[in-house]
């Protein structure tokens, strides 16, 4: 299971950190991901991490603004997210994966989701 949490409500050029606890067969998890879905657009992926190594990727809106982490010992992905922009207003999901595909490739486990807005 994947609990996603640490949305809210800021103003343009906040930050906030996203948190995505990962419960169950962890051991088994090969990447995980932070995705977003704004009102009547199509889900898009932020940002992927590798569960082991430090290979990260991220898609070009977010890059030097986000930054995606892990703790392996706490078993949770976090997504830093610094100079916010009312674009990135969002529903944000974290994701998680056995497989060894790409970072932005289909995922199988899927959070609930968290609110994120950015008012201008």
């Amino acid at each position: 299971q994947l609990q996603a949490s640490g949305g809210g409500l800021v103003q343009a050029g906040a930050s906030l950190r996203l948190s995505c606890a990962a419960s169950g067969r962890t051991f088994s998890t090969n990447r995980m991901a932070w995705f977003r879905q704004a009102p009547g657009k199509e889900r898009e992926a932020v940002a992927g991490i590798r569960w082991s190594g430090n290979s990260t990727l991220y898609v070009n809106s977010v890059k030097g603004r986000f930054t995606i982490s892990r703790d392996n010992a706490k078993n949770t992905l976090y997504l830093q997210m610094n100079s916010l922009k009312p674009e990135d207003t969002a529903v944000y999901y974290c994701a998680a994966s056995p497989r060894y595909i790409g970072l932005f490739a289909t995922y199988e486990y899927w959070g609930q989701g968290t609110q994120v807005t950015v008012s201008s």
